[in-house]
């Protein structure tokens, strides 16, 4: 796939969901919410990255070449800031980790869709200015995994993403790549949070 048209596939999607995110009608403010919408609401997933606001001291670790057999790893260390956007059923990342191997400053832009009760995930390195392809899923039993297909050196992957570990203070999070249609999977990024109180 050409890198202009991934960009603008990628720029679709991101739109599309914002608007499938956007309400038409604002309900009143003070309007009544009956139990069972309230315990709806609760369960459907929109609320599933809750815990993650605010911020947050990141140790990351990333595979320098993944799938080409290397197990070279180079580690960083920084923050990553957790911000609550469109009511809840979206949230934006600001992460700023520094390392031997040099800064990454990224953005993870994460929309809730209430109709599917699926997360969609999208990262942008402030290095490129492009946002990567998708991954979709949410949150089962205190662990979020998200799947996806991306493209690595000419050749479809596919992308699993797994959020786990996850308390009041730490949570950690792993990214792999796959190119035999999920028979086995290599990490490539691996990040461990501990909270910051202020």
């Amino acid at each position: 796939m050409s890198h202009d048209f991934r960009h603008i596939r990628n720029a679709l999607t991101a739109c599309a969901l914002a608007a499938a995110l956007h309400p038409q009608a604002a309900p009143a403010q003070n309007a009544p919410q009956s139990a069972t919408a309230a315990a709806s609401a609760r369960t459907d997933g929109q609320h599933g990255f809750d815990f993650e606001f605010g911020k947050w001291k990141t140790q990351l670790k990333r595979r320098l070449r993944p799938l080409s057999g290397s197990d070279e790893w180079v580690e960083y260390e920084g923050t990553s800031v957790v911000t609550k956007v469109l009511n809840g059923r979206a949230n934006m990342v600001e992460l700023d980790v520094q390392g031997p191997a040099g800064r990454i400053e990224g953005a993870s832009w994460r929309l809730y869709n209430p109709e599917t009760r699926q997360w969609s995930l999208n990262f942008a390195n402030a290095r490129d200015g492009m946002l990567t392809s998708p991954v979709f899923g949410g949150f089962e039993n205190g662990r979020g995994v998200f799947y996806g297909t991306d493209t690595l050196g000419g050749r479809t992957i596919l992308v699993r993403f797994v959020i786990s570990d996850i308390s009041a203070d730490s949570v950690r999070f792993e990214q792999s790549y796959s190119d035999n249609g999920g028979e086995t999977w290599e990490s490539n990024w691996i990040a461990v949070d501990t909270r910051i109180r202020d």
